[in-house]
């Protein structure tokens, strides 16, 4: 079997490779995408019927350390919502006067308190654009793009959530 120095150094600088991400304390987030929070309980504070406090709640389960709780009293942590909208503008028009492009936007204030009221995380907006383009001919189809758009960025904002709780030090 012939080994080329090429070969030789690719292989070499693999290995170097691996070895200093393994040194530097990097670590993948894993598959799952699972966030260590540093709370034994937390007490959700969105409606019920909320799809955002749903894949919330959903996703705080996932995570397999931290109980969910009704009363925030009884929680480590509660997490409130302030504010939540989505609002669309118009981006572009064509020389008829009609829409080309939109921008859809989702909007999420919330805070973080403890069991004594103390803020851990103040008052904090997500705001994320999604930008689309639109044609009449097509009202149906843009209507169902614009719905998988938005629960797109409801998923983002989620885990724009839980990596800002797992960035909270428990106080």
């Amino acid at each position: 079997m012939f080994v080329t120095r090429r070969a030789i150094f690719v292989i070499l600088q693999s290995l170097l490779a691996a070895t200093l991400l393994a040194s530097c304390g990097f670590q993948l987030r894993g598959a799952d995408g699972r966030t260590n929070l540093p709370f034994a309980t937390i007490h959700v504070g969105f409606p019920e019927s909320s799809s955002l406090g749903a894949e919330l709640r959903r996703q705080i389960r996932a995570t397999g350390g931290t109980q969910i709780v009704d009363d925030p009293k009884t929680a480590q942590a509660s997490i409130e919502a302030l504010g939540e909208s989505r609002e669309e503008s118009v981006l572009s028009l064509n020389s008829q006067g009609r829409i080309r492009e939109l921008a859809l936007y989702y909007r999420l204030t919330f805070r973080v308190k403890n069991t004594a009221g103390k803020e851990l995380l103040p008052s904090t907006d997500i705001v994320l654009k999604r930008d689309m383009s639109f044609n009449e001919a097509q009202v149906l189809a843009k209507e169902s793009e614009k719905a998988m758009l938005y629960r797109d960025m409801q998923t983002d904002v989620v885990q724009q959530i839980l990596r800002r709780l797992a960035a909270i030090k428990s106080a």
